[in-house]
């Protein structure tokens, strides 16, 4: 394998208002990336500290989940107050010290915002319990009646995302709803109160030097619960064509026609990202220049480690964002999934007739505690770098997760008494939630936590981690961290435009697409060594010998 030390971030911060298009952003766990005071919980001063090996990585931003006061019933998804940094985590005044080291740095900043509910703490929803029914307080979130002789049944039989009843009783009898946890109450966004506060906390953190914004749920905020209200049966069976009571209705953009003006008023322009789970032709309502400007693309999470259904859904993706006028985004790993490692690891998923997943890929096993099926630890590893390599050299922007440049795996032996996810306790031996993948980083092999913190971490390490530790890889030409890094740095010299032609290789089990410059991608997907093309070997995820790659890999070529 080709490898070069990597340079140290080398560009200056731009002012170009597209520098998004083609970024490599990294998300940042904040509770989980590294941990300044010893007490067991990732913090902003902690990833203040890092920023320079964030730089070494060679990430054009950083993607922060949620770092706002929070309970914590949701990973900080179930936000108290969106203008304040939970004191746990810092203050505002070390937000701003972050803000200011990264762009030193030459790194952008994206800021999570969770406009579809709060948190039951909120001053807003503390506001609504005392105030009683009818109440200005009340109509900012979803209240009803409840149903049967005494309104002691819920209004509808709608289950929320994490389970169990989508409708919480209040003292006084009333209902409202939470399409996630019973601390997260849904807003009401037909509330004009609603609309104009977002829009101030989106001018506080742009007025603060964020750079972007990362919608969560953004296709789940307005809402139409006109009486009678529908069965979950009758729900179920609605189209979700912009009319749908609950999910991705139409009037939503007229929200982010606001934000976009917004957006627009700042030089360069704040961007955004939406995490919207819809069905692709309406994708390009999100990711058009009038709305958010670009929307995740989650077909990889849910794909094989297989060549006609990357080469699949790399052409639809590419079609859909021309549609928007926006780029694409590739996401192997995120907060809410298993790791790619890992998935790669276990038997392709099962799916249904519409080729769909029937089950979280890996549900089986992390119910199993990880025993079954068998996990192929070193299989996994080996396609999750032949993916890397592939969807890094794709045109769009790349999306990468804490700890994926280690080739982390998910850890699935987490005991049930240290066990955080509201998913898990909401559906008990159904559903594991997704704690996996958000144990805190190992930065060394030795020491407590890893390198972590001087405490314990918030969420269990296991001993496996030590092989993976920052300090492990660094300086090691072979190892993955080596392989990101040599990655961004070829990438950020390679990536001049955003076309590719696709390349025949004669084979159904491989893939290589030609970039402009002379850049050549090739993957093998299948277990025996292929032929390549004619070319420089730039980079390769694995040993590349004899002008042949080996099964499982990939190779980046300069013809």
């Amino acid at each position: 394998m080709t490898t070069a030390a990597p340079s140290v971030h080398p560009r200056e911060l731009s002012d170009a208002p597209d520098w998004w298009r083609q970024a490599v952003v990294y998300q940042v766990y904040p509770r989980s990336f590294a941990d300044s005071n010893g007490d067991g919980l990732g913090d902003i001063p902690g990833i203040t500290s890092r920023v320079p090996y964030l730089a070494q990585l060679g990430v054009d931003a950083i993607w922060l989940s949620p770092f706002y006061p929070s309970a914590l019933a949701d990973g900080g998804y179930d936000v108290a107050d969106y203008r304040d940094v939970d004191p746990r985590l810092g203050s505002l005044a070390d937000m701003d010290e972050l803000i200011a080291e990264l762009h030193a740095h030459g790194i952008r900043v994206v800021v999570d915002i969770v406009p579809n509910h709060t948190s039951n703490d909120h001053a807003w929803f503390q506001e609504a319990l005392a105030a009683g029914r009818g109440s200005a307080a009340r109509d900012r979130y979803i209240f009803r009646e409840g149903t049967g002789p005494d309104g002691s049944e819920p209004p509808t039989d709608w289950q929320s995302v994490f389970g169990g009843s989508a409708w919480e009783r209040v003292a006084d009898g009333q209902w409202y709803f939470h399409n996630f946890d019973v601390s997260q109450p849904d807003l009401n966004w037909a509330n004009p109160e609603v609309r104009a506060d977002f829009v101030k906390t989106l001018r506080f953190w742009s007025d603060r030097g964020v750079d972007g914004f990362r919608i969560d749920v953004a296709h789940m905020l307005t809402k139409d619960l006109t009486e009678p209200l529908p069965s979950a049966a009758e729900l179920a069976a609605l189209p979700q064509d912009g009319n749908h009571p609950l999910l991705d209705r139409d009037d939503v953009h007229e929200v982010y026609a606001e934000w976009r003006a917004v957006f627009n008023s700042y030089d360069p322009p704040r961007t955004a990202v939406a995490e919207a789970w819809v069905h692709p032709s309406r994708v390009p309502l999100y990711a058009s220049i009038d709305s958010l400007g670009q929307a995740f693309n989650f077909d990889l999470l849910e794909a094989d480690f297989d060549a006609r259904q990357f080469r699949r859904i790399v052409t639809d993706n590419l079609a859909l964002a021309a549609r928007s006028g926006s780029s694409t985004t590739w996401v192997l790993s995120n907060h809410d999934v298993v790791r790619h490692a890992t998935r790669y690891g276990l038997p392709d998923a099962e799916r249904g007739a519409d080729g769909r997943p029937t089950l979280k890929h890996g549900n089986r096993w992390l119910l199993s505690g990880g025993t079954e099926p068998a996990l192929d630890a070193e299989r996994g590893q080996r396609r999750a770098r032949a993916a890397a390599l592939f969807v890094l050299g794709l045109p769009g922007s790349a999306y990468l997760y804490q700890g994926e440049e280690l080739g982390l795996h998910e850890v699935a032996d987490i005991p049930d008494s240290a066990r955080q996810d509201p998913t898990f306790f909401r559906s008990p031996g159904v559903d594991q939630g997704r704690d996996g993948c958000r144990v805190p980083l190992p930065w060394t092999a030795e020491g407590p936590a890893f390198g972590f913190g001087d405490a314990a971490a918030h969420l269990p390490q296991p001993d496996w981690f030590a092989a993976y530790a920052v300090d492990r890889q660094d300086g090691d030409p072979a190892s993955t961290l080596s392989m990101y890094r040599r990655a961004l740095d070829l990438r950020h010299e390679l990536q001049t435009a955003e076309q590719l032609e696709w390349l025949d290789l004669g084979r159904e089990d491989a893939v290589g697409f030609a970039r402009p410059d002379g850049w050549i991608v090739v993957t093998n997907f299948g277990t025996e060594p292929i032929a390549l093309p004619a070319g420089e070997v730039l980079l390769s995820s694995v040993p590349v010998e004899a002008g042949t790659l080996p099964g499982e890999a990939s190779v980046w070529l300069r013809a």
